[in-house]
C-alpha cells in the first residue's frame, strides 16, 4: 500500500482513500484507544472523533508518510478529552469493567486469565505517575518506538526514555524485581 498516494487522494476529497488508510491500522487504533479510555464504548467514541478530525484536517498534514503517527496523535488527544469529560461526570448506572473488558464477556478460561493478568498489570501501574504509565503502555503494550511516543505526547525523545526508565525502576523497587540489563 502506498500511504503517500492514498493521503494525496484523501486530501483531494476522496473518502474511500481515507477509509482505506484508517482500515489498515484499525486494530492498532482500537488497542491504543482502549489503553487510554479503559472501556470499549469510549474507545470507539474516540476513534469516531479521530476519524472526523482527520477528515476535517487532512490538508494540514505536511508529510504524507507521517499519516499514521499524525492520526494516532489525534486519537490520543481525543481519548484524553473523553477521559477528562468522564471524570467530570458521575454515572450511577456505569457498567463495571475489568481493564476495558465487560464482565459478561469473560466467558472462557483464556479470557478470564487474560483479564486477571490485565488487572494485575493495571494494579502495578498505579504505583507510577500518569506520564510514566502512558509512556510504558505505549512502548510495551503498543510496541511504539520512542520517537513516535515523543510525537504523540508532545515531549522530547529523552523525556520519553526517562519516563519509561524511571517508571520501570519504580516498579522494580516496589516489587523487589531484579535489574534488567
Amino acid at each position: 500500500m502506498d500511504v503517500s498516494r492514498l493521503v494525496k487522494r484523501a486530501k483531494r476529497g476522496n473518502k474511500d482513500a481515507l477509509v482505506q488508510l484508517v482500515m489498515v491500522e484499525k486494530d492498532a487504533y482500537y488497542r491504543l484507544a482502549l489503553t487510554y479510555t479503559g472501556n470499549q464504548h469510549d474507545a470507539l467514541e474516540a476513534m469516531d472523533e479521530m476519524i472526523v478530525k482527520v477528515y476535517e484536517n487532512i490538508n494540514q498534514l505536511k508529510i504524507n508518510e507521517a499519516f499514521f503517527s499524525w492520526s494516532k496523535t489525534i486519537l490520543v488527544n481525543a481519548c484524553k478529552a473523553i477521559v477528562r469529560k468522564r471524570k467530570r461526570l458521575v454515572l450511577a448506572d456505569d457498567v463495571v469493567t475489568v481493564s476495558g473488558v465487560e464482565e459478561n464477556q469473560l466467558s472462557t478460561k483464556d479470557d478470564y486469565e487474560r483479564s486477571e493478568q490485565l488487572m494485575v498489570i493495571e494494579k502495578l501501574l498505579e504505583y507510577i505517575n500518569d506520564q510514566q504509565k502512558e509512556a510504558i503502555q505505549l512502548k510495551y503494550f503498543h510496541d511504539l518506538d520512542y520517537q513516535t511516543i515523543a510525537e504523540m505526547t508532545n515531549v522530547s525523545v529523552g523525556t520519553v526514555k526517562s519516563r519509561v526508565f524511571n517508571g520501570l525502576r519504580k516498579l522494580r523497587e516496589h516489587y523487589g524485581g531484579e535489574e534488567i540489563e
